[in-house]
């Protein structure tokens, strides 16, 4: 990291993870170039979770090219006068697999409706039979994770 005075720990970076609106997974398409797309993810276990539909593009990527790059961004405020900004940061470099076991699964959408649909959680299960069936699970587990924040002085 270039800028040692913004880096920050690593409980900084899970909690970057765990609070930023939403991340931008990375990954590489069959030609070996970038593809990114932004996911709702939340953090249990020391892993990150986020689900997607069992057909399409990033389904097909991730079960082909499982190194993957997520960052986090929260905390953003422009700094006009300084030509800068306040931010908070988090990267997290490892490997994706689909979750295929029913109990993590369900423990893994649980964390993501909570994070993203707190006040709605009475329905979960109802919304869980339903879906469940159609959705798949995917869990990074980070290999490196790092951060850095220009915190407001």
């Amino acid at each position: 990291m270039r800028r040692k005075d913004r880096e920050q720990s690593e409980e900084f970076g899970w909690d970057v993870l765990e609070t930023c609106p939403y991340a931008v997974l990375s990954t590489t398409d069959d030609a070996g170039l970038p593809y990114s797309i932004p996911v709702s993810a939340a953090v249990a276990g020391g892993a990150i979770y986020f689900h997607s539909a069992k057909h399409g593009t990033k389904s097909k990527l991730l079960r082909a090219h499982p190194a993957v790059c997520l960052v986090g961004v929260r905390d953003v405020v422009p700094l006009p006068e300084a030509y800068s900004t306040e931010y908070a940061s988090a990267i997290a470099r490892g490997t994706i697999a689909e979750v295929t076991d029913d109990a993590e699964r369900v423990t893994a959408l649980q964390a993501i409706a909570k994070r993203y649909a707190g006040e709605n959680l009475d329905h979960f299960k109802e919304a869980l039979a339903e879906e469940l069936p159609r959705t798949l699970v995917w869990k990074i587990t980070p290999s490196e994770l790092t951060a850095k924040a220009r915190l407001p002085e």
